[in-house]
């Protein structure tokens, strides 16, 4: 405060010298030194290529000042997947995005879930000091932040009587679902207990859950499904299963099972079919796209042989990947129809912010959904929390779905 006065009072002429007189000499001096200079380069020659220099170099600086402003209105305000990546300097991939598009499994009657956009930024902001407190803090090859999230996020919206998971590993999942619904009860399937896990480290076990696992484990296509429901859920017993979410819906050509965006990636859905020409469009911006993205593939880990389209890499994996089944194009195509048959609502989890944000660069921002908060909002991504987190816990993304299911 004192400082400020100070310094007012240095910038306020002295009695001695009247304001107007002040100024006045000021500028008088600054127009005869203007007047001299352009009276000695008129004399000189030198007038007119400075006069060009100076326009050229105001040319170049508002073109820099414009570009930087379009970069930020489009990556900030554009739901575009382009202007995603060309916030991150790829510009030569900007057609990459129409090119490959993403498979969308075809619900029955086109019906959509019940929240929206707002509702995910709302979730977040209540779900991240939530997630700080998680008791595995590091849940390598488990679950990272965006399926916590959604799995979170998905369990509040539903409000389901009864939670079931298969395959818990250290229990981050069962954690993520008492914190959801602190009072509803879970069922886990999962071969090895996860209190196993806490002879070497961080570990959850809930008290409210009823475990299939170490000598109890029973498979999910065995469990006696009638005796675990009749406690208390007759309705569900009368409807059947309705609403499911799988975790790892690997992208075509990725990961270790068969998986339900793999099934819906047919040539008659937008968005899915491929051409296996090693000449070909496609194998041209797959190899682009492999130098920058750890999960994408190209033409030769996607196809078959002979440039046949396959869909998968051919096995079908089940029974904690016990059971490994090869699996024909008509089988797959077949699997497709099934699927549309009894689909109501299909709803992958978008990734929670994009790779300028998070720093990730395993899956390909190309085949998937835009980000809930897009590339460039740093001030939306800073106020979340979600900048406190180390980038390490969002590369686990692999479009998480939510289905809800009826008969055919």
């Amino acid at each position: 405060m004192l400082e400020r006065v100070l310094s007012l009072r240095r910038g306020t002429p002295s009695d001695d010298d009247g304001a107007a007189g002040g100024d006045e000499s000021k500028t008088r001096k600054h127009a005869s030194f203007a007047i001299r200079a352009t009276n000695y380069m008129a004399r000189t020659g030198y007038l007119w290529p400075c006069l060009i220099l100076a326009l050229v170099l105001l040319v170049i600086f508002s073109v820099i000042i414009h570009t930087r402003d379009l970069v930020c209105v489009s990556s900030v305000s554009s739901f575009d997947p382009a202007s995603r990546l060309r916030f991150l300097g790829f510009d030569g991939l900007d057609s990459d995005f129409g090119s490959l598009g993403i498979p969308w499994c075809r619900s029955k009657h086109g019906k959509t879930v019940e929240w929206t956009s707002k509702d995910l930024l709302k979730g977040l902001e209540e779900f991240v000091p939530i997630y700080e407190t998680r008791p595995i803090k590091n849940n390598m090859y488990g679950m990272g932040f965006d399926h916590s999230f959604g799995l979170w996020f998905m369990a509040r919206q539903l409000k389901p009587d009864l939670m079931i998971e298969s395959g818990a590993f250290k229990g981050h999942s069962t954690w993520i679902l008492r914190q959801a619904m602190p009072d509803t009860r879970i069922l886990s399937i999962t071969p090895r207990h996860p209190e196993k896990y806490l002879k070497k480290g961080p570990a959850y076990v809930d008290q409210n859950c009823t475990y299939f696992a170490g000598k109890d484990f029973v498979d999910f296509g065995s469990v006696d499904w009638v005796l675990q429901i009749s406690v208390g859920l007759k309705q569900a017993l009368k409807a059947g299963f309705k609403h499911l979410v799988f975790e790892d819906n690997y992208d075509t050509g990725t990961g270790d099972h068969y998986s339900l965006r793999q099934i819906c990636d047919q040539s008659y859905l937008r968005g899915g079919g491929h051409s296996c020409f090693k000449d070909g469009d496609e194998a041209r911006v797959r190899s682009r796209r492999r130098k920058f993205w750890e999960k994408a593939v190209d033409i030769k880990e996607l196809c078959g042989p002979g440039e046949a389209w396959w869909g998968v890499r051919g096995y079908m994996r089940d029974d904690f990947n016990h059971s490994n089944k090869a699996i024909t194009h008509e089988q797959h195509f077949q699997n497709s129809r099934f699927v549309e048959s009894i689909l109501d609502v299909y709803w992958e989890l978008p990734p929670v912010a994009g790779p300028s944000l998070t720093h990730q660069s395993r899956y390909d921002p190309a085949r998937v959904t835009s980000p809930i908060v897009e590339d460039g909002r740093y001030g939306l991504f800073q106020r979340l929390g979600l900048s406190r987190l180390e980038s390490s816990v969002f590369n686990g993304y692999t479009q998480m779905v939510y289905l809800r299911i009826s008969e055919k």
